[in-house]
């Protein structure tokens, strides 16, 4: 333990939301999180001051200016540093008895098993556009019998859907298959929110370009990210509450001041969720002559 660090006196501002019974239990639990950008990083130091012991973090890439707007560790100090390194570090700084694995090669097919072991818990931190990896981990979660979640940050809200053992599974819900990735693409948007709510207010079509996987993004988004599903995670790890799983969502806009919570009984496959990638595809083809697979 570092000098003059208490983790009972670090998380005591917590009691009182949580017992100090669950706070030892989430001192003790273990989340896996691939990808620490603007969305995983968040998620790691989030749930990092809630307390939680160990992490296992993937991350291959480094940070470059183009991150400043949305990236918790993106800073002058950091421009060229690996991601998951920078994230580590500034966790450790929260909490120096962490125990944090770090994958620095990011997370694939070679490494699922390992980044995986021992893990109570999965969170998405992965780039939107990173599909054939983000099939493979959430699958191995459901054959592990891993909860896992996922927080999409959404023009200036979020998106929030869990996958428990045993429920509808992701592949199910969201029927990415071997599809083209622009397809993949309005399939995991769709999905992720079929209320729309942030629909209407991009200001600048022309900065989403799905042929080189950009888009625009907000770190209020991310930051709502973090917060939406490390109360989800609190809700699993402790199995307190009422915690609602796939087909079943959460879609919050802070522009909108809107909240929805989503039902889509066979997630894409449902009549109306293909009524709307339907039309998706017709409006992307024409605005961004973009050819798209059904």
């Amino acid at each position: 333990m570092a000098d003059g660090f208490s983790y009972n006196e670090a998380f005591s501002r917590n009691i009182g939301w949580v017992t100090t019974n669950e706070q030892e239990i989430l001192r003790n639990k273990r989340i896996a999180i691939a990808g620490m950008g603007g969305v995983g990083g968040v998620h790691l130091l989030t749930l990092a001051r809630l307390g939680v012991g160990a992490f296992n973090i993937a991350d291959f890439d480094v940070f470059d200016i183009a991150n400043f707007n949305r990236q918790a560790g993106a800073s002058l100090s950091s421009l060229g540093k690996p991601k998951a390194e920078v994230m580590a570090a500034l966790a450790k700084d929260i909490n120096p008895d962490l125990d944090i694995k770090i994958f620095p090669q990011g997370v694939g097919k070679d490494n699922l098993s390992d980044f995986l072991a021992d893990v109570d818990l999965y969170v998405d931190g992965l780039d939107f556009f990173v599909f054939s990896i983000r099939q493979a981990t959430f699958a191995a979660c459901a054959e592990l019998g891993i909860p896992a979640i996922t927080a999409a940050p959404l023009g200036m809200g979020t998106a929030v859907i869990n996958f428990l053992p045993g429920k509808m599974t992701f592949e199910d819900y969201f029927q990415l298959g071997n599809l083209p990735d622009e397809e993949k693409a309005l399939r995991f948007l769709l999905g992720l929110a079929p209320a729309g709510l942030h629909f209407g207010y991009l200001v600048d079509p022309s900065r989403v370009d799905l042929a080189n996987h950009r888009g625009p993004s907000t770190i209020m988004a991310c930051q709502l990210c973090a917060g939406a599903a490390a109360t989800e995670a609190l809700k699993i790890l402790l199995n307190r509450g009422k915690i609602r799983s796939a087909p079943h969502g959460l879609h919050f806009d802070a522009y909108r001041g809107k909240l929805a919570r989503t039902w889509r009984p066979g997630g894409n496959r449902n009549l109306l969720q293909r009524l709307m990638l339907n039309v998706a595809r017709r409006r992307l083809s024409k605005q961004f002559n973009v050819a798209t697979t059904p």
